[in-house]
């Protein structure tokens, strides 16, 4: 290549050898070394090629001659003639700037097989096809038969005659091949990269890119100074299947000498890795009784190795099948594809129902010699198809049922079908061919044993039919498969015998309906309501007895069933529910065991006029003058139409006040008015007659009394309060006498509220007296006051000792004190009780303390002195025990017997207790 006014040279050694054996080694001969003449071919041509065009041609050099030499593509757009032409299958485009295939050339006698690769460049045609190719690639050859041939050279400088120098253009440069896998010794030359300046000046090489100073790094090295290039170690082309590196020339100061030029380096695939199924284990299925050629299964392996060459191209085979019935080879598959298809008929799964498999996958096109292989499990399942008809296991079946019985399973049906069992192709489907018209038997498939159960689903008569001959089909779910006829066992015949048993009686007319008027007496024949024995071939007697009869209007014959009347029938009883009356009978026979029936009888009873008409409403209030305060009336009759309205309403002539006072106006059939006659009417309670009569025949009427109330009333003509209280029948005098004691009692609950809130204060005021009900060592027992221990307060304790003598605390400063604290400062001088108190005295003692205590402003809300702690062993307080009466030896208590009711309790414990 020309860059400035020099050339870099690349020069291809062949140091891997130009043959090689099948499995890619170097094959060294010592007197003839077959192969191609040169280890890659390179030819430029047009982008759109036609078919046949020729576009190269490799020679081949054999020890003995090129006879029995084949040669091959590995691809299927390009092909090699015998004397080693390549021209094109068929019209073609090549897509990219270039296309590279391999050509193998294959000796059938000695088994052995060189490579060569073809690379084609879409470019211009060439203007210097003379020039001589570089050693060690071969170019398109000049001499193909009418078709234009490029040459691609390898330039250096030329010098013409004239001394001059002329510079070609530039050209590519082959890609390197390189081997995957090689065994070494490392590292070794590729290619030596030459600059023709190097004969002037000290030229430095070196090269970058993946591979040499980019990861992974220092796959490949150069020699700086003589320019050869290395691989340093074996190259994997399925971890990386091609280099794209630049070759830099610059001189010893780092001057760029030349431009950089690409080289692409190519790793050769070897056939090291075996084909890998995807699965271990495929499953497929097939339908038994598949023709030949019936598609089952594809078994699918990938190759690693370049899938352009035989080293990534896989077939199949079958190696071995189990079980060999009907035939050892009832698959095959497809070599390339992997799809398994039967082969040969007779697939019954009723005898194998499964088939395994081997299958065996080779590279190199299925080469057993040179390629690798490995195997999968292909298990074929044989699918079950509808070929066996069912069968019954017998001809006839039998059974027998009782009459009126439904639901009733009368006969199993047993069939075989030897299709898989639970399938569509084995579940059994049962119908009734003839036999039964009315449809009284259904036939139900057991979903478990697959039997025919045939059941009544419609009641059988025995007096009607004594014996069913039935002829029943069975068949399948599934439709049976094309070609299969049903069988003569897939028909039955199935016969059924009708038990005989004691059948109910039963009304003909069940709710018989007749119609009567209301009102006949009683012994009446109304009808005869008799029943039917169905047994008709069994001598039986029917007796007949009331079920239901709400009223007891009615009997019945035993014997006949006829019913007359026990009571008279009324219309407007509550026993009537739209004007009929139901009654239930029963008929029993004498059987055995007995049947029995019921039928109901209806009658509708006609309408009398058997009831007068009623007064509506009985109370109603007026005003005690006219004006348009009237009273409605309407009347209300228990009978129906035509017996009831149009009402006629009246006023009685006697007594004559009735209507001089009052007087009815008409406003249609059902309603009238009452009013006034008079201006004005004193209030109070008034019962007017009025007479009411119907429109039956013959007519009925009724004197009705309606209580009316006459009040005084207000402009807007509603009695007043005192008014309805005078209609009532008060007067004012009785008035005024209920609201004086309404005030009286209003004042006696006051003062009792006012009575109860001054005992309050009182027993506020008195809580040092106890009262009786008040049990004295109950109070002295409570302890609901405890202080904070003798030791932190303040107390003079020896005022428990002797409470008498105070004097020393009167004189202390006043001041801020606790409420538990005894006082101290001036305080109010407490009597002293006398020693043998009046009954008098002990009064006054008392009511003084109380006054002395309430005038004490220093005295706590609690009396801390109630306050008795035990604080342990050594307490200055001592004993309770201690305290000391104020006089000395034994006191007469019997005087608490003076003092009353409240002192009781003393006087028994202290006064005479003991002696009682």
């Amino acid at each position: 290549m020309t860059i400035g006014s020099g050339t870099l040279l690349l020069l291809l050694l062949p140091f891997w050898g130009s043959a090689r054996a099948h499995n890619g080694d170097l094959t060294v001969r010592p007197t003839c070394k077959p192969g191609f003449s040169e280890e890659d071919y390179t030819a430029l041509v047009s982008q759109n090629i036609v078919e046949g065009q020729k576009l190269l041609k490799v020679k081949f050099s054999g020890c003995s001659g090129n006879n029995g030499i084949r040669y091959e593509t590995n691809n299927l757009d390009f092909k090699v003639r015998t004397d080693g032409t390549i021209y094109a299958a068929h019209q073609m485009q090549i897509p990219s700037k270039q296309t590279m295939f391999m050509v193998t050339a294959s000796d059938l006698e000695a088994l052995e097989r060189w490579e060569t690769m073809v690379r084609l460049l879409v470019g211009e045609k060439s203007q210097h096809s003379g020039h001589k190719p570089q050693k060690g690639k071969k170019t398109a050859s000049t001499d193909l038969a009418q078709q234009p041939s490029y040459t691609l050279l390898p330039w250096r400088q030329h010098q013409n005659s004239n001394g001059l120098k002329r510079q070609k253009r530039d050209w590519v440069i082959p890609p390197i091949n390189v081997p995957e896998n090689s065994r070494g010794p490392f590292p070794q030359q590729l290619v030596r990269i030459r600059s023709d300046k190097d004969s002037e000046i000290h030229i430095r090489y070196s090269i970058t890119g993946v591979g040499a100073d980019q990861p992974p790094m220092e796959v490949f090295s150069i020699d700086p100074v003589s320019g050869r290039m290395y691989v340093t170690r074996p190259m994997d082309r399925e971890e990386r299947a091609s280099y794209h590196l630049r070759a830099h020339a610059v001189d010893m100061n780092g001057n760029k000498v030349e431009n950089p030029i690409d080289l692409y380096i190519y790793v050769i695939d070897m056939n090291d890795n075996r084909p890998e199924f995807i699965n271990q284990v495929y499953n497929g299925s097939v339908d038994e009784g598949s023709k030949p050629g019936t598609y089952v299964m594809t078994v699918t392996a990938n190759d690693a190795d370049d899938s352009t060459t035989a080293n990534g191209m896989v077939r199949y085979r079958i190696l071995t099948q189990t079980p060999q019935s009907p035939s050892q080879n009832m698959f095959t598959i497809n070599s390339e594809t992997g799809d398994i298809v039967t082969v040969a008929a007779g697939l019954d799964r009723e005898k194998v129902q499964q088939y395994t498999v081997i299958v065996q996958a080779t590279d190199m096109e299925g080469n057993l010699n040179y390629g690798l292989s490995n195997t999968a499990t292909a298990i074929i399942m044989v699918t079950d198809v509808n070929d066996n008809p069912p069968e019954f296991t017998a001809s006839t079946y039998s059974g027998e049922v009782p009459e009126n019985r439904v639901e009733v399973v009368v006969a199993n049906l047993t069939v075989m079908d030897r299709d898989q069992p639970h399938s569509p192709n084995w579940n059994a489907v049962y119908r009734i061919i003839s036999g039964d018209p009315s449809g009284h038997f259904t036939i139900r498939t057991d979903p478990v044993t697959n039997e025919g159960m045939v059941t009544v689903v419609k009641a059988v008569d025995y007096e009607m039919n004594r014996a069913f001959m039935l002829t029943v089909m069975v068949s399948n779910q599934a439709p049976l498969a094309s070609g299969i006829q049903m069988s003569f066992q897939s028909t039955a015949g199935v016969t059924i015998s009708v038990m005989d048993i004691n059948e109910a009686p039963y009304f003909p007319t069940n709710h018989k309906l007749i119609r009567l008027e209301e009102g006949v007496p009683m012994g009446t024949a109304l009808t005869t309501f008799s029943a039917v024995d169905p047994d008709r071939f069994m001598q039986q007697a029917v007796r007949y007895s009331k079920l239901s009869d709400p009223a007891n209007w009615l009997n019945i014959n035993a014997t006949n069933g006829q019913i007359t009347t026990a009571a008279v029938l009324d219309r407007e009883s509550v026993y009537i529910k739209n004007n009929v009356y139901e009654a239930t009978f029963l008929a029993a026979d004498n059987g055995i065991p007995p049947a029995s029936g019921t039928g109901t009888l209806q009658i509708y009873l006609i309408d009398i006029n058997d009831n007068a008409p009623e007064l509506l409403p009985k109370e109603a209030q007026i005003c005690e003058k006219p004006n348009l305060n009237v009273i409605n009336i309407t009347a209300a009759d228990a009978d129906i139409d035509p017996n009831v309205g149009p009402f006629v309403f009246e006023l009685p002539s006697v007594p004559a006040a009735v209507r001089k006072n009052w007087t009815i106006t008409r406003l249609n059939g059902d309603y009238a008015q009452l009013s006034l006659r008079i201006m004005y009417l004193e209030a109070g309670m008034y019962d007017v007659p009025v007479v009411v009569t119907d429109s039956g025949n013959p007519p009925l009427y009724n004197t009705s009394i309606i209580k009316v109330k006459v009040c005084p009333c207000d402009e807007n003509g509603d009695c007043t309060t005192i008014g309805a209280v005078a209609a009532a029948g008060l007067g004012t005098g009785a008035i005024i006498a209920i609201l004086i004691c309404i005030i009286i009692l209003l004042t006696m609950v006051l003062l009792f509220v006012v009575w109860m809130k001054r005992r309050e204060k009182e027993r506020h005021t008195k809580q040092l007296l106890i009262d009786p009900e008040d049990d004295v060592r109950d109070n002295i027992l409570k302890y609901d006051e405890e202080g904070g221990g003798e030791e932190d307060q303040d107390y003079d304790l020896s005022q428990l000792q002797q409470p008498e003598t105070m004097d020393h605390v009167l004189n202390k400063a006043p001041g801020v004190r606790r409420v538990d604290e005894r006082p101290i400062g001036a305080e109010p001088q407490y009597p002293i009780r006398p020693v043998i108190p009046h009954p008098g005295d002990i009064g006054d003692f008392i009511n003084e303390g109380l006054r002395a205590a309430d005038n004490d402003p220093t005295a706590p809300p609690y009396d801390s002195l109630l306050v008795f702690d035990y604080e342990g062993s050594g307490s200055t307080a001592g004993s309770v025990s201690s305290l000391n009466s104020s006089s000395s030896g034994d006191q007469d208590y019997d005087y608490l017997n003076d003092w009353g009711p409240r002192f009781k309790k003393l006087a028994d414990m202290y006064g005479g207790g003991e002696e009682d």
